[in-house]
């Protein structure tokens, strides 16, 4: 996997990568009273209601594939190993409007294209997994849900 391309995690983010290293799926929302609104990316600012007061909340970690791709071929070295593999814009079932990108796969560990492309399909269900990529980091993967 070292050869693969990894997050880089900013001041803004590292909450988000801090609680996926614990296993959970976290959100950045607006603290503010009267806004309170989800957003992703995580931004210092509320892009609604300019507040900075800010807070992470939990997420099911469900969702349903908003849109994928196959590359062929894969566009980078580093990745022709790994496929056929997919990458995926997840819509996420407790927050709608926000999407987080990743790949479906079939468990924790497996690697990128251990799911048939086939499989796939626009609307899909899938659920989050946690995949630790090197010491510091752990990625959010999407498991099929059956």
């Amino acid at each position: 996997m070292d050869s693969l391309l990894l997050p880089v995690v900013d001041e803004d983010g590292a909450p988000f990568w801090e609680y996926a290293a614990r296993g959970e799926l976290r959100v950045q929302a607006c603290a503010a009273p009267d806004c309170d609104r989800l957003r992703f990316p995580p931004r210092p600012c509320c892009p609604h209601c300019r507040s900075f007061e800010s807070e992470w909340r939990a997420m099911s970690g469900r969702g349903r594939i908003w849109s994928y791709v196959v590359p062929h071929p894969p566009l980078l070295p580093a990745y022709a190993a790994q496929a056929p593999y997919n990458a995926v814009v997840v819509e996420l079932a407790d927050a709608p409007r926000i999407r987080l990108v990743g790949n479906v796969v079939s468990g924790p560990d497996a690697p990128l294209n251990s799911v048939d492309p086939g499989r796939l399909r626009i609307g899909a269900p899938v659920k989050a997994v946690f995949a630790p990529v090197s010491p510091e980091l752990t990625v959010v993967r999407w498991q099929l849900e059956r």
